[in-house]
């Protein structure tokens, strides 16, 4: 067993049946195993009566964090943990699984594998993107998969500028403007026609969402570069940014969004026999007979 594992904290996605069964075998099996277990307020949506601790108290008083629901769930959990560097291994009760990697059917043995220090451990970085309108900071917030700027609710396209390091890159017209982490590859950055870049690469992706221009391509740069994204003043729709899809912040002409990796990584359980290419083959479809 590894030692040094005490106390577990449990995240759940919402409360649906499938989920409120797992939790409670999940539960019940790390209670005898004379696990402390700290259930974080997610678990409130279960109904129960158990005792409920802060995200904060969870990742500083728990050397392993388990996540029960879908990727969503772990991206939220990533940026919340990520300040105290707190373990996290993701049971898939959602759809696609891209970081959620074990299956309902084997966890009880992957968790007792990571229990006994048979694991993979990764560290992924997050991205951190802050608003400022004039030299007043607007929002901030950081990303596990992407920052995305793009139109609010209509069919028109934003007017931006993109500077990287303080340099100039272009200006276009598009539908919006995807900057992803390797992580957030296989997301939106993806389906908008950008690469598969490998999880342990110190790199991120600027991928334009429907360039008007079809010679904009997706570019990928180093990790610690630094990216600024200029509302044009001629603009005339309302764009958003949006961190992994879960927090929106309505933008006006003239702000800039200020782009960096975050200084704190994510780390990631992964089963001793975790395959990412398997992964990829198993989600994307590859390889199947048409």
């Amino acid at each position: 067993m590894d030692k040094h594992i005490k106390t577990i904290g449990l995240i759940v996605k919402n409360n649906e049946q499938t989920v409120a069964d797992n939790f409670q075998r999940l539960f019940s099996y790390l209670k005898t195993k004379d696990y402390t277990v700290l259930l974080d307020e997610s678990v409130g949506k279960l109904n129960t009566d158990m005792e409920l601790v802060s995200r904060e108290t969870l990742g500083t008083e728990s050397q392993l964090v388990i996540v029960i629901g879908g990727d969503g769930t772990l991206l939220n959990a990533a940026r919340s943990l990520a300040d105290s560097n707190t373990p996290i291994l993701g049971i898939n009760l959602g759809r696609l699984g891209f970081l959620v990697d074990v299956s309902p059917h084997d966890m009880l043995d992957v968790i007792d594998q990571v229990l006994e220090g048979q694991y993979k451990d990764e560290r992924r970085f997050l991205l951190q993107a802050q608003v400022m309108r004039g030299d007043k900071e607007l929002v901030a917030s950081s990303a596990f998969n992407d920052i995305v700027v793009h139109i609010r609710d209509v069919a028109r396209m934003i007017d931006f500028s993109t500077y990287i390091d303080g340099v100039f890159v272009n200006e276009q017209r598009a539908d919006g403007l995807v900057i992803s982490t390797p992580t957030g590859s296989t997301a939106y950055a993806l389906s908008s026609g950008g690469p598969l870049i490998h999880p342990t690469l110190e790199a991120m992706t600027l991928v334009p969402i429907c360039p008007h221009t079809l010679s904009n391509r997706p570019i990928v740069i180093g990790a610690d570069c630094k990216v600024e994204v200029v509302i044009n003043e001629n603009n005339r729709s309302t764009p958003q940014i949006s961190w992994d899809g879960q927090s929106n912040f309505d933008l006006e002409p003239g702000d800039r969004i200020l782009i960096q990796r975050n200084a704190n990584d994510v780390h990631l359980i992964h089963p001793q026999f975790y395959d990412y290419f398997q992964i990829l083959r198993a989600k994307l479809r590859w390889s199947e007979q048409l």
